[in-house]
């Protein structure tokens, strides 16, 4: 089998040509460009034997959170075993993470990502994917961690060296960092304008610090370097429509939404219409709209009739609440009980992610469910004891404070007083900014 040494200094274990395909496969994917599949069917193309290759097929089914895409890492585990005589140590791990992940036990798979990485820190997708399912699992402490283990062996000369810093610039948000984590992240955009991660890690300062004006005018200066963006770029909108709404400025959130946030027509779209962090954005939005006094129209519809192709797949913890906002907005709650259903029958070899869908995402859900039947009461009851687990689902802050905000609600709906406080005890500790300047507690305080 014949070897090349990359860019990051890594042993690839097939020819010049496929590996520079892997190259610009791995650099779009560090990048959130959307021509991902495209080099990595090039890199197959040049190189049908090309096990890291096939695990990076199965890695990216498996990014999508869709259960109807493990078929596909299925079979692109099988091709990569079937190659990995000829592999490096490092190439099988990567093998041993894809089938880790695909049994559901993404714990396992973290494991070997950062092992892999203590001998190779400068492995792009052991780097991104640790990253990413840190993140998704809800620990920023890991996540930073993990990055800053690994950066000191990163140079600028490295594909990707802007993106390893937005990493770090990302995780030092999360643990509440801002200054460094403003710092770093600007750094990393002036290394490339068109970085899409260390972008959105500023923009999550600039909206836990309720910069909302700078926050508009820096992703409104950077929007022309999108176009070959994936969906990350819809987050992104997502990120400054949450701006607009915190401003009142409801029709400009109304717009963002149809044109940017969720325009069905647009291709990114089209070519994945359920996407869980699309969903995320889209739900998250009608639902602080809905609770803004804004009519939403039939908005909803489109979310709750993918939800319903998506009963039994659970392999988005954070997406399920978003799927149960949207099928109780539109009043389907038979639909909503199965989807219960299928989260408390969700099997899999990782017990503490099956876990977490078990005893907090789908007593969340039913939660919502309940709320939705005029049980606010019963809704409050629910959640109180998981209030403290709900970071397992996965989610930023500002991703996860729609769930309070949802608490909130129906702690006022119930009349509980002592809810009502805990909600904004959170609220008034987990981001920096007065609570009478929050949009969604503001009423409230």
């Amino acid at each position: 089998m014949p070897t090349v040494r990359d860019h990051h200094d890594l042993v690839l274990s097939t020819h010049a040509a496929a590996a520079e395909a892997f190259g610009r496969m791995t650099f779009s994917y560090l990048m959130n460009r959307a021509d991902v599949a495209l080099h990595l069917s090039a890199a197959l193309a040049a190189d049908p034997e090309f096990m890291l290759a096939h695990c990076a097929k199965g890695y990216f089914a498996l990014l999508s959170f869709k259960q109807a895409n493990e078929a596909v890492a299925a079979e692109s585990m099988v091709n990569a075993r079937r190659l990995e005589a000829g592999a490096t140590p490092r190439e099988r791990m990567h093998v041993d993470a894809l089938d880790a992940w695909l049994r559901r036990d993404p714990d396992a798979a973290v494991a070997i990502w950062e092992s892999i990485l203590a001998d190779a820190p400068t492995d792009p997708l052991a780097l991104r994917l640790a990253h990413f399912n840190n993140f998704w699992l809800g620990r920023p402490r890991a996540m930073l961690a993990s990055i800053e283990r690994a950066l000191p062996a990163w140079r600028r000369t490295h594909p990707g060296y802007g993106v390893a810093l937005g990493c770090r610039a990302f995780a030092l948000e999360e643990c509440g960092a801002y200054a460094d984590a403003e710092r770093v992240g600007r750094e990393a955009v002036e290394i490339d304008p068109a970085d899409l991660w260390s972008a959105h890690a500023v923009a999550h300062v600039l909206e836990m610090q309720g910069r909302h004006a700078e926050g508009i005018a820096w992703l409104e200066g950077l929007q022309s370097h999108w176009s070959e963006g994936s969906n990350l770029v819809h987050h992104l909108w997502w990120h400054r429509a949450m701006y607009h709404l915190e401003r009142g400025e409801h029709d400009v959130v109304l717009d963002l939404y149809d044109r940017r946030i969720r325009d069905l027509a647009a291709p990114l779209t089209a070519a994945n219409p359920d996407l869980y962090i699309d969903v995320q954005n889209a739900a998250a939005m009608l639902y602080r709209m809905q609770r803004n006094g804004v009519d939403v129209g039939s908005r909803w519809e489109e979310i709750a009739d993918k939800a319903e192709a998506r009963i039994g797949d659970c392999r988005s913890a954070f997406t399920l609440p978003h799927w149960m906002l949207a099928l109780a907005a539109t009043g389907r709650h038979d639909t909503a009980r199965r989807m219960l259903e299928g989260m408390r029958e969700y099997e899999g070899d990782g017990r503490g992610f099956v876990k977490v869908i078990r005893e907090v995402a789908a007593p969340l859900c039913a939660a919502i469910l309940d709320r939705a039947e005029g049980q606010p009461r019963r809704a409050v009851d629910r959640m109180r004891p998981m209030l403290g687990s709900m970071h397992a689902l996965g989610g930023s802050h500002a991703q996860q404070d729609v769930l309070w905000q949802f608490f909130h609600d129906a702690a006022i709906e119930a009349g509980s007083a002592d809810d009502i406080r805990l909600a904004r005890a959170h609220a008034a500790t987990a981001k920096p900014v007065p609570l009478e300047q929050q949009v969604g507690y503001r009423k409230a305080a």
